[in-house]
């Protein structure tokens, strides 16, 4: 079957939930039999998000070839199976920096390089390449109509149902719908202006999905079909749902994949969406009660900085059928307000990774605190490595054990800056990224998560355990059971006397779905399921 193309633009307002509406679909589709792709067009110059503060961007997502991506491509890999790579993002930057280069190559042999046709011409060829092999190639325009620096891209997807015919191509506008409470009434102005915007730059939405407080009533929908030219059957209505996996079902309920199939004239299968059925079951009504877990961080009033953890501690209470409830607490404070009460109600910690020195000393703390009191202990990442700093301390007796990430100059550098990044002094895109192979040692937490000896985890960091204090760590119990063993680089630190404490130095968040739980959250969620049980 010849790629169909479905572009998803969003109108009125920003995170009006165009990445959601979009993974969502790819679900509905992929439960149809279609073998979908998914792609995000971010209109920010910079090359990539990995330079990018989590204040300003939230989460960096990382895929298995080593792409600092969009938070959307976290949505994209949990909704669907599709595999995701550096082609699945790709930024204003990025694409100027490609013209550039073909420029001073000589590539376009002498002629003036402008907006059009060559920079809309990379675009789609990034689109085009990245859309191989699938039935359906699903691609997000990131940004506002009406924003400046999206032109490029709109201009290049109008021209793509030009290029590819018309039965090949499919937009979708994703729209805010106001309900005005105080006048009691729905208002349809913003969505008529948001698709005016669109035509004028020749773009007819054929799908329009509206984010709205409550449902359309069937005139309202009628006024929007008429006003911006589309039928009153492809207005769907997207509410508030109780939880982001019952989104797929309810656009399905709307009729969202049915009119894409209709629109792109694509015979498929029945829709089979039990499993999402039965994950929207286990979070509407667990069987197994509630666990609370406390996640100490530095970023604690921004949880887009921790979406795919969030999202990947959910997954965990679904494969444990309970739910997961999450206490976000501010490492800073307890540097300098202390533990007292803290963790009275907490089943399990959970220390995630970071940046800079800025609350290191209360991920400390709060390790010490779940390794003493045999709390369920999980650390990612920084985490990990907070977790080797306050065992070297606390039962090694290196009492100025540190990171020389922080203290270049500490005495004793039980983490330190990787061989292969000294000497690096670029910022983007430097890390050690993507997929790299792990070795279990058997009998290990780790181990009995996975079920399995040889695994395979994602990256994004410069520093790791420094082998030197390997044996005097180890010589005190530190149990050290997963190993990257071309590098002889220490991967997974446990401490064996213990319910469960488990630091790994890669991000297993994500590679977490909700349709497949991440074997590490998954026993970490059981574990604090246990300790609940222990604290009656």
């Amino acid at each position: 079957m010849k790629t169909k193309f479905i572009f998803v633009t969003g109108g009125v307002v920003s995170s009006i939930g165009k990445g959601l509406a979009s993974a969502s679909l790819g679900a509905l589709l992929e439960a149809r039999g279609l073998r979908v792709t998914m792609q995000k067009l971010d209109p920010y110059i910079n090359v990539d998000p990995g330079t990018m503060s989590p204040f300003q961007h939230g989460e960096v997502f990382v895929t298995d070839d080593g792409a600092e991506t969009d938070l959307d491509l976290g949505h994209y890999e949990r909704y669907t199976t599709a595999k995701l790579s550096k082609r699945s993002n790709f930024t204003t930057g990025q694409v100027y920096f490609s013209v550039i280069e073909k420029e001073r190559r000589g590539d376009y042999l002498g002629g003036t390089v402008q907006v059009i046709p060559h920079i809309t011409d990379e675009i789609k060829h990034k689109i085009l390449e990245n859309a191989k092999g699938a039935d359906v190639a699903i691609v997000e325009v990131g940004g506002t109509v009406g924003d400046i620096e999206s032109l490029p891209f709109l201009e290049a997807i109008r021209q793509f149902k030009a290029d590819r015919g018309a039965g090949n191509v499919l937009y979708i506008h994703v729209t805010l719908v106001p309900y005005i409470k105080t006048a009691g009434e729905i208002k349809t102005k913003p969505t008529q202006h948001s698709v005016k915007e669109l035509r004028e730059i020749g773009i007819q939405p054929d799908i329009l999905i509206c984010r709205c407080e409550c449902d359309l009533p069937t005139e309202m929908k009628a006024k929007i079909a008429l006003f911006c030219n589309v039928e009153e059957k492809a207005v769907i209505t997207s509410t508030d749902a109780e939880h982001i996996y019952a989104v797929p079902l309810a656009l399905h309920r709307e009729g969202l994949d049915e009119q894409v199939v209709e629109k792109l004239n694509i015979w498929t299968k029945a829709p089979d969406l039990v499993h999402w059925q039965s994950v929207v079951e286990k979070l509407r009504h667990p069987e197994n009660g509630d666990v609370r877990i406390a996640i100490v961080g530095k970023y604690v009033n921004l949880t887009e900085s921790y979406k795919s953890l969030a999202e990947a501690l959910t997954h965990g209470g679904i494969a444990n059928n309970c739910r997961v409830i999450l206490q976000y607490l501010d490492s800073e404070k307890l540097e300098s307000e202390g533990l007292d009460g803290v963790f009275d109600d907490v089943d399990a910690v959970l220390v995630p990774g970071g940046f800079g020195e800025r609350g290191t000393e209360g991920k400390i703390k709060a390790i010490e605190y779940a390794r003493t009191q045999k709390i369920p202990f999980f650390g990612i990442c920084l985490g990990m490595q907070m977790a080797v700093v306050e065992y070297a301390r606390n039962v090694c007796g290196l009492a100025e054990a540190f990171s020389s990430e922080f203290r270049p100059d500490c005495t004793n550098p039980v983490i330190h800056l990787m061989e292969e990044q000294k000497g690096i002094s670029r910022k983007g895109g430097t890390m050690r990224l993507g997929a790299y192979p792990c070795n279990l040692t058997k009998g290990t937490f780790a181990q009995k998560a996975y079920g399995a000896l040889d695994i395979s985890e994602r990256h994004r960091h410069r520093y790791e355990f420094n082998n030197a204090y390997r044996e005097l760590l180890a010589g005190k119990g530190l149990v050290i059971s997963g190993l990257y063993r071309e590098g002889d680089l220490v991967e997974i630190v446990e401490v064996a006397d213990h319910p469960w404490f488990l630091g790994c130095q890669f991000h297993p968040e994500f590679k977490s779905k909700p349709l497949s739980p991440h074997p590490l959250f998954k026993a970490f969620v059981t574990a604090a399921l246990e300790q609940r049980k222990r604290r009656g």
